[in-house]
């Protein structure tokens, strides 16, 4: 190997770190924990909005290739 390899490696190392040192250890435990927490609520004016959108689709129901078109 020649120098100019020998310091293309050495400059590589270099530049590439090792990362989150916290990641080392085991995420199993950490994943369990975060899929037992009680899931996000949704909030009121979400349902608002989709009910709208229900009730305009069977109102309007032209409006639904118009709608998919869009998706």
């Amino acid at each position: 190997m020649n120098q100019d390899e020998e310091q293309i490696r050495n400059l590589l190392k270099q530049s590439i770190h090792a990362g989150d040192p916290d990641l080392r250890g085991d995420l199993w435990p950490r994943m369990l924990r975060r899929l037992e927490e009680k899931s996000p609520q949704v909030p009121w004016f979400d349902w608002a909005l989709l009910a709208a959108l229900v009730l305009s689709l069977c109102l309007m129901p032209g409006t639904i290739p118009v709608l998919l078109y869009h998706l």
